[in-house]
């Protein structure tokens, strides 16, 4: 494996396989929030604790985009289950007014309602993190099992289902902290601190949740060991067989890097930010890049701006002041510049010398 050559013809299948691994972490939805009228057969309560004004405002507003269940609709947009884990109220509700990224805000969402769907969301987490009845057999057992359930919930959208890496997060089962971590203190430490250098939030879990989620996932460790042949991480060592001087005239010439990238600019340090698949990943599929539109108006003057959405009805963008703007694309004409499309040209373009040669050159980044 030392010598692992990456065919070009499975290039783009390299990165399908990771974002399905994710996409397979969504796929099945959790168990009906207590009170939901999927949960009591059609009825929902009507008390002071409602949570049912909540799940109405999110089905209205939230469930188009992540799920029904709050399970997500991967890669694009991420589950809700176990959110306020690592955000409090006044951070969803600001996310929710104003907006992030694709999301538009909707300030009418606010007072009751605003209210009632924190319950809601704070419901889905505590109905969601009880382990399955009948899963009496043995402590380690019901804590793995507990554990497994706060895993799929926040940890699988990036590290998979089965924690042997995912959308954007490392195979923990070859973490080095996870094999070195006896009693759970380093991986409860990651856990409770996040890695905010490689984008891992916080997690604000209690003492009994940390111990679960330690136990499923050193259970994972023990199922990955007995499974031969199974292998599903890349070593780095297997990606630093090309040569720097190659890359270098690769990323200056036939592949058009430079022409939107620099060593010295928005290129340094990405070695230090990405290793071994997490870089190759990013240089072949970057992820998170953001698109640019140019609209013009009727009256002829042009707005640009960080694209938000576009679809057959309407496409909307953030301006250079963060001011939110949308229009009908009937009304308007528009064009939109995707970083990323040159690299998904690349993919049918490259040779397997190529990809090691320009690997190499970029690990040289630091």
């Amino acid at each position: 494996m030392r010598n692992l050559a990456v065919p070009a013809a499975l290039t783009g299948c390299l990165v399908f396989y990771c974002a399905q691994a994710s996409i397979e972490a969504a796929s099945r939805p959790p168990a009906p929030v207590a009170g939901s009228a999927q949960a009591t057969g059609g009825a929902t309560k009507d008390n002071a604790g409602d949570d049912s004004a909540g799940a109405k405002s999110f089905a209205a507003n939230c469930a188009i985009c992540h799920g029904d269940h709050l399970e997500g609709n991967l890669p694009a947009f991420p589950p809700l289950l176990g959110v306020r884990h690592h955000l409090t109220d006044a951070q969803i509700t600001e996310i929710v007014q104003k907006g992030k990224d694709r999301m538009p805000g909707n300030p009418d969402i606010k007072g009751e309602e605003l209210a009632s769907l924190l319950r809601y969301l704070q419901s889905a987490d505590e109905a969601a993190s009880k382990p399955a009845s009948g899963a009496e057999t043995g402590q380690a057992a019901v804590l793995a099992e507990a554990g497994g359930a706060l895993f799929q919930q926040n940890c699988a959208f990036c590290h998979g289902r089965d924690a042997m890496g995912g959308e954007s997060g490392p195979d923990l089962t070859r973490s080095k902290i996870v094999r070195t971590d006896v009693h759970g203190e380093k991986i409860s430490q990651v856990v409770r601190e996040g890695r905010p250098e490689k984008k891992m939030p916080a997690f604000n879990f209690s003492a009994p949740e940390l111990e679960g989620l330690v136990a499923f996932i050193k259970a994972q460790v023990t199922l990955a060991e007995s499974v031969k042949g199974g292998r599903k991480g890349v070593e780095v060592a297997d990606l630093q067989t090309g040569n720097v001087d190659a890359g270098k005239r690769y990323f200056d010439g036939p592949g058009g890097c430079a022409k939107c990238h620099s060593a010295t600019g928005d290129l340094s340090g990405v070695a230090t930010r990405f290793e071994g698949l997490a870089l190759e990943e990013r240089m072949l599929y970057p992820r998170g890049v953001k698109s640019t539109v140019t609209v013009t108006l009727p009256a002829g003057s042009a707005i640009a701006g960080t694209l938000v959405y576009v679809n057959e009805f309407n496409v909307a963008m953030r301006d250079g002041n963060g001011d939110y703007h949308s229009w009908p694309v009937s009304r308007v004409k528009y064009k939109v510049k995707s970083p990323v499309d040159a690299h998904a040209d690349l993919l049918g373009k490259y040779s397997d010398v190529d990809i090691h040669n320009l690997m190499a050159y970029l690990q040289t980044m630091h």
